[in-house]
């Protein structure tokens, strides 16, 4: 298990070195092979007996983005060009941060530094690529490591499979959780009730921090895979080390058994043939959608007697009769509320990760009702307004760009879909490898486009290169 520490630490210590040479985009070896394990490291440090010091591991991260951004300021030689959506990002960090300050809430200053950090430090992780230089970035590189990472992933999962156990029965992981976050060992397995479903059905993870986290990160590889082998003529040229993730891809979307990114993995597939005009993909998608449909009637007409494992699940979640799908409702339903009695919000720290920690929390498990709880209705158009502008915007660059930032534009694009489901039942932000891949790639693709209008407007010939 030690293996996974040692991942950990390797990978920060080779981001730190080439951050401090200049070479700012290796943050993402870190964010990609450091913080996926991230949960999985820091259990197997505790297990060690290493427990003095992993409030020091738990901050490379944030000491990593802040020394790349702060590198990238120190570089500049001008006044960078922003772009629309730059300023709305500012924007909404500002008022972000002025809810910090202001009276508002019950909450303690501590308390709304630390929701404040929870719900704007991905906005520094964006700045950070903003502002690196892409020429000097090797896409190609960071996506075959997000392929690697795919497929070790799955054969993690199968060994999982193979054994009959959860990966985190041996990491420690119950007994960190309970030292640094005084969560009680709890469901079938001695972990928490989030790693299994209706009827004891196990939910494995892997070796990422749960197994809603391994689910979106499986539909952020398949974003990656479509993005780096469709060329710019939209044709697929995948090859065996593809196909191997796409594998990966299918056993961990069904073995982590979580709705919300099970449907994103359809929705990425379905969007991707949209876009790339695969008519072959689309009508697949609707036979398949149509089968499903009628599946889902026949399981409720009460031809079918048999109603256990999977087809439990499938049957309560459309009918909201399990406790998760009822509790996202119910959520909903009390954020929501709130927002309405309450339109500036409640203040940083009344709802999410942070006040659920101290069981105050209001709504929840919706990341805009989260924002909307806690900071009004006008922060949530901003994160709304940022977001649908990051879908908008990729489609018509992908008509433009070439080459590696084409492909670049592809994956963004996807993984904004990708997670868009996700978003209205958890608290994706939360999750520092999903939120921190997502923002690092988008600041790429803005900071691509920027560059390729300079140089379009110098040169209307000329057009911009990556490697």
């Amino acid at each position: 298990m030690f293996v996974f520490l040692l991942i950990y630490l390797a990978s920060f210590v080779i981001s730190l070195r080439d951050v401090m040479r200049g070479k700012t985009a290796s943050v993402l070896t870190f964010i990609i092979f450091g913080l996926s394990l991230y949960y999985t490291a820091m259990s197997v440090a505790f297990m060690l007996g290493l427990a003095k010091i992993i409030p020091f591991f738990q901050v490379f991260k944030e000491l990593l983005i802040i020394l790349a951004f702060t590198t990238n300021i120190l570089k500049l030689k001008s006044r960078p060009r922003l772009h629309l959506i730059d300023y709305l990002i500012l924007i909404y960090f500002g008022y972000l941060c002025s809810y910090a300050v202001l009276p508002i809430g019950a909450q303690s200053f501590g308390e709304k530094l630390v929701a404040l950090k929870s719900h704007s430090f991905y906005l520094v992780v964006y700045f950070t690529a903003r502002l690196t230089d892409i020429r000097e970035v090797y896409i190609s590189k960071y996506f075959n490591y997000i392929v690697l990472l795919a497929i070790a992933a799955g054969i993690v999962l199968t060994g999982e499979l193979m054994v009959g156990a959860h990966l985190q029965t041996f990491t420690g992981y119950a007994d960190y959780s309970y030292y640094f976050f005084n969560f009680e060992p709890e469901g079938n397995f001695r972990l928490n009730w989030t790693f299994e479903s209706d009827g004891g059905v196990p939910r494995h993870a892997s070796f990422f921090t749960s197994p809603l986290e391994f689910a979106t990160a499986t539909v952020f590889a398949l974003a990656t895979v479509l993005g780096l082998f469709t060329d710019d003529r939209n044709r697929l040229r995948i090859n065996e080390w593809g196909m191997a993730a796409i594998g990966a891809t299918l056993l961990a979307i069904i073995f982590a058994i979580s709705r919300a990114p099970l449907a994103s993995y359809g929705l990425v597939v379905y969007v991707y043939a949209l876009v790339t005009k695969k008519k072959k993909i689309i009508y697949a998608v609707h036979t398949v959608i149509l089968l499903g449909a009628l599946y889902v009637a026949y399981l409720f007409l009460g031809i079918s007697a048999s109603k256990k494992g999977l087809t439990e699940t499938l049957m309560n979640t459309v009918d909201f009769s399990d406790p998760s799908s009822a509790g996202h409702v119910i959520q909903w339903v009390i954020g929501i509320m709130a927002m309405v009695s309450h339109p500036l919000g409640l203040g940083l720290g009344s709802s999410g990760r942070v006040a659920g920690s101290i069981g105050e929390t209001i709504g929840g498990e919706n990341q805009f009702i989260i924002i909307g709880v806690q900071a009004g209705i006008l922060a949530l158009l901003l994160y709304l307004t940022i977001y649908i502008m990051f879908i908008k915007k990729s489609i018509g660059w992908l008509k433009i760009l070439k080459g590696k930032e084409r492909k670049l534009c592809l994956t963004v694009l996807l993984m904004k879909v990708g997670i868009l489901i996700s978003l209205f039942t958890s608290e994706v932000e939360s999750s520092s490898y999903v939120s921190y891949l997502n923002w690092f790639f988008s600041g790429l693709l803005v900071s691509t486009v920027m560059q390729y209008q300079a140089v379009s407007k110098e040169s209307p010939s000329s057009k911009l290169i990556t490697t």
